[in-house]
């Protein structure tokens, strides 16, 4: 059977954190962690991960570093400290279940998990087809 996280490979648990709003842009726009981390150069379930196993304060403190660093939304130049210690409050719990466990030090770690396997049925199947049509149009007598 197929693991249900296939398809997306990233911890839900995560979710609630990443999709939250950090405010909006000059331009009027919502603007959440994961597209503020993105926009910094971030990966950001890495960073997510890491921020978990961090703990809630040092989360927080790194959180803050981040956000003072990000210009795109005008309120965080003031106010990235508040905002820091709310979304910190949006963090799963350190990563006590096996399953948060995982996904956290999977994606910390940068392994692609049952994605590599995946990929490697997909390349053997992509080639055995190959081999087949290659195969079955050379013989014309």
């Amino acid at each position: 059977m197929v693991a249900p996280n296939v398809l997306n490979p990233h911890p839900p648990e995560f979710d609630r954190f990443l999709y939250a709003s950090v405010g909006e842009d000059r331009n009027g726009y919502a603007v959440t962690v994961l597209s503020t981390l993105a926009r910094l150069g971030l990966d950001p379930w890495k960073e997510t991960a890491e921020l978990v196993t961090l703990g809630r304060d040092a989360a927080r403190a790194r959180l803050g570093t981040l956000l003072a660093r990000f210009r795109d939304v005008p309120a965080l130049a003031s106010d990235h400290g508040r905002i820091a210690r709310d979304l910190s409050q949006l963090l799963p719990e350190g990563p006590t279940s096996g399953a948060l466990q995982r996904a956290a030090s999977t994606v910390a770690d940068g392994r692609p998990g049952t994605s590599g396997a995946i990929w490697a049925v997909l390349a053997i199947i992509f080639l055995l087809v190959q081999m087949f049509m290659v195969g079955g149009s050379g013989s014309g007598e």
